[in-house]
Parts: structure tokens; sequence; C-alpha cells
């Protein structure tokens, strides 16, 4: 069956970008899907950063963005309730996030946050033993620990790097507890999602990734065709496990495909 969406739901790093180097062709390849009459949003897992900075940062490559980035940090805050002190192992974005929810952010590199409500979990380069040590005292102590996705690794220009899915592991480890997963491919998100775009037919989807096991599924979890790049963490030489609709090198050869011209034809 042809695809045809109305909206593409687009993953950022390894489809977008990569440490926001774009990607060759990318930043062409939105702005023909937009003048197709399709709507773009883009979906990550990455909680690092702040919205407006996810948003900044697309616009500065020529990506206007404002309204449609959606990150696994809101989908994490969208389990908190107004009121909780949450300890947050993780960056800007689930802090801002955790105050959008109208909860309490605990810094998560002092013991004042070992008696939170909530140890909320995310990709952050500050993650080091002692906040290891915190993060897992306030989740043995009772804390629900959330987190924003379980991607073991992060795309850069140089190859994977650990990713959110690796701290969460410390953490979960070291705590013996069970984490909530809000991000791509788990519920949390995919209700986010659903919400974000008015809840429209799945055939009027395109999910866009790099990563089968999270975009994949994710999209598998919307009943929604998926397009696989190979420009992020999935190697051209790397078989997948899910249902790929359009299997193509970038998100310029995506572009392509939706018009009905051969992938290198940009």
């Amino acid at each position: 069956m042809p695809v045809d969406p109305e909206f593409v739901i687009c993953d950022l790093d390894g489809v977008v970008w990569l440490s926001h180097n774009p990607i060759p062709g990318s930043v062409d390849a939105v702005a023909r899907l937009r003048a197709a009459g399709r709507r773009v949003v883009f979906v990550t897992n990455n909680s690092s950063l702040r919205r407006a900075d996810q948003e900044a940062s697309l616009a500065a490559i020529g990506i206007p963005a404002a309204g449609d980035v959606f990150t696994s940090a809101a989908a994490a805050a969208a389990l908190l309730r107004p009121g909780e002190r949450v300890l947050v192992c993780g960056g800007a974005g689930v802090t801002e996030a955790v105050d959008t929810i109208g909860a309490t952010a605990i810094p998560g590199d002092d013991d004042s946050g070992t008696d939170a409500d909530a140890v909320v979990v995310g990709f952050h380069r500050e993650f080091d033993y002692e906040r290891l040590r915190i993060a897992a005292t306030a989740a043995r102590n009772g804390a629900r620990l959330i987190a924003t996705n379980d991607d073991a690794t992060y795309p850069t220009p140089t190859g994977p790097i650990p990713g959110g899915g690796a701290i969460l592991a410390a953490v979960a480890t070291a705590a013996g507890v069970v984490p909530v997963i809000a991000g791509k491919p788990y519920p949390p998100m995919v209700d986010a999602v659903l919400d974000l775009l008015g809840r429209p037919d799945p055939k009027r989807l395109l999910v866009v990734g790099d990563r089968a096991s999270t975009d994949g599924r994710f999209a598998a979890a919307l009943a929604a065709p998926f397009a696989l790049v190979r420009s992020g963490v999935t190697a051209a030489t790397v078989d997948v496990d899910v249902p790929v609709a359009i299997d193509a090198p970038d998100l310029a050869a995506v572009a392509s495909t939706l018009e009905g011209r051969p992938a290198g034809d940009r």
C-alpha cells in the first residue's frame, strides 16, 4: 500500500542532525514535506534540552519548529502530580518539564532529594557516582522511578555514545527497582503524541527514525507506517525486526520516496 501521510512524526538525533549538525539534505527535506501540505512534528527521546532550546536549534539550521517539538521529558512529566517533590537525574529539559507540570524539581547532586516522591532519569553529561548514589537511594526509599527513555546509545558525528538508557540501567540496578519508561516506544509517549495531533487515523501518520527498536516499535504502537533511515545508529547492513514501509539512507530520500521520485533525486 502506498504511503501518503498527512502527519510526519520525525525523530531528531540521527535523522535531522547529529549533535545539532544537520545531516545533508535534512533541512530541505523538511521544507519539501511541508510544501506538500504535510505537518512535520519532531518527537525526540532526548530530554536534556529545554523545548525552546530545541526549537531555537532547529531554527538556527533553517527549520521553523515553534510548537512542533515534543520531548520525552514532557512525556515523563505527564506521569507526575502537581506538588510532588521530584529528584531530577537529568538535564535542563527534565527540570523544565517537572516545573511546567506544577511539581517541584530537586537537583540530583545532593542528599536533599533522597526523600523525594519520584525520581526522573534522563540523558545528561553530568552523571557521576554521587548522582547515581543519590538517585538510587531515593528510589530505594520509595520514590517512583520514571525514565524519559531507555535508549542505550546516543548518535554523534563520531559514533554512538552512552545514552539515557545506560544511565537508567545504572540507577535501576543500584536501586533494585523496575522503572516506568515514558518516551518512545512506550504508552505515555504514544498517548501524548496522539493527543498533540488530535487523534488522527493512524494510516495518515508516518514515523521517521533511525532506531528500529525505538522508532520502529513506536510506529507499531501507533499502528502507523515506519520509515527507517540509516543516517544515525542503524547501519546500512543491519537487519531490523519491525515492519518497515520505507527503508532509506536519510530523510531526504524519504521525502523523495513520498514525492514519487528516485531516492537519490533531491
